[in-house]
């Protein structure tokens, strides 16, 4: 009954933000934004406590860990938010029909949204911002490991809306038990839709026990394959990137592709990632090229286990292929259809690559680690859906809205 209260009060409050006009909310989340930076000390020291109760080898510490750099970087996401147009409102089609009624299509908050995700406090800011910016209210529920960041920041977050006299159920954060999870998958009349961020678990468990409406954001099990027209300096500098610029995010290179034609190219490659002593599994043909160069404490032979796994850390694999259609099959075989690239400089080729290869995000000759909503241009993102059904890719405001139909008429009625 306690859970239900809560929501009923969230429900409440989504209402009350149909009639918040937008220039409140630019307001509000330019004063968050503000708050995050002056309060960082705060959070800093309330995610130290998270981060006390985790071993600093878990591949979710990293996604945990907040730091003075990053906490500027969510403010200035929230600034980013804030600064784009409303999704509300917008007219997406309109016609008069011959009888001389007006149909108009328009965009409306979806009401409550539903997040459930894992040790990523960032997130608890990223999607109060964007929910807020859609006319959304927000109802949280965090996993264990970052409870004191989540209520540190939820905390802050309820001290701006009642600054500016909005109601603080606007966001709520429920605990981070399983009884409340369970509660919030069923929670009809509440909760207008939910979205997992997290393991490919987490996923499963919400997919499979959800009675509400589900967007999946799912794994990144990500690809690059280096073509055998790949430009070996471009490849060289992508594939490092792709796999050690942050290994913790979704986005992080998880197998590397590769011609056997280019396999002497596979040496450079190796040597890059050497420099992060990036423990490789490689198949036969790759692993006796590089045998002799990279180290063996951080060289395997891969196994089946190898492939179709989200590494999350400084590990990845290697699979050579004799043709395109071969690193087609191989991605489309082992993909969570999220971001996946080729390096080439055959465009048909790198045409066939976009049209056959199955994923949200499909790159040529550049990062898979740009799969993010900032970088896509869209502010910060409320999660990467790998589904087909109403959104795919980066989800920011646009895509936390539904739409409505508008009739209007002057007497008309319909025959019989």
């Amino acid at each position: 009954m306690r859970i239900e209260q809560q929501l009923q009060k969230v429900l409440a409050a989504s209402r009350k933000l149909n009639m918040v006009q937008d220039s409140k909310i630019v307001a509000v989340l330019q004063e968050l934004a503000n708050q995050a930076r002056a309060n960082s000390e705060f959070i800093l020291t309330e995610n130290k406590k998270d981060l006390d109760r985790m071993d600093a080898n878990d591949p979710k510490f990293d996604r945990l860990k907040l730091t003075t750099d990053r906490i500027e970087g969510i403010a200035s996401d929230i600034e980013n938010v804030a600064s784009l147009p409303s999704p509300v409102g917008t007219v997406l089609k309109e016609t008069e029909r011959p009888n001389g009624l007006k149909i108009s299509k328009i965009t409306v908050p979806f009401g409550v949204i539903g997040i459930i995700y894992e040790a990523r406090p960032n997130v608890t800011f990223d999607v109060f911002a964007l929910c807020l910016k859609s006319g959304n209210a927000c109802v949280l529920k965090g996993g264990s490991d970052a409870i004191y960041s989540n209520q540190a920041i939820v905390s802050i977050i309820q001290k701006v809306l009642k600054k500016f006299d909005l109601d603080e159920n606007m966001v709520s954060l429920l605990p981070a038990g399983r009884e409340e999870t369970n509660e919030m998958l069923r929670a009809h009349g509440y909760i207008d839709l939910i979205i997992p961020r997290g393991s490919q678990g987490l996923i499963n468990f919400v997919r499979e026990n959800a009675t509400i409406p589900v967007i999946e954001t799912g794994a990144g099990i990500c690809h690059t394959y280096f073509d055998k027209f790949g430009d070996a300096e471009k490849g060289r500098e992508i594939i490092f990137n792709a796999k050690t610029r942050r290994v913790s995010v979704c986005n992080a290179l998880d197998c590397l592709v590769i011609h056997e034609s280019r396999l002497n190219e596979l040496v450079s490659f190796a040597q890059k990632l050497s420099e992060e002593k990036v423990v490789i599994y490689a198949d036969e043909p790759s692993f006796k090229k590089i045998k002799d160069v990279y180290p063996a404490e951080l060289l395997f032979p891969a196994t089946e286990e190898s492939f179709g796994t989200e590494f999350l850390s400084m590990k990845m694999s290697i699979k050579t292929v004799d043709c395109i259609n071969d690193a087609i099959e191989h991605i489309n075989k082992h993909s969570s259809k999220h971001s996946e690239a080729i390096i080439s400089e055959d465009n048909d080729r790198i045409q066939l690559f976009r049209k056959m290869v199955d994923a949200s995000s499909v790159y040529s000759n550049t990062s898979t680690a740009y799969t993010d909503g900032a970088q896509f241009g869209l502010g910060a993102e409320i999660g990467i859906s790998t589904q087909k059904l109403h959104a795919r890719g980066p989800m920011a405001l646009e895509e936390l809205c539904s739409y409505k139909w508008i009739i209007e008429g002057n007497g008309q009625v319909r025959p019989k």
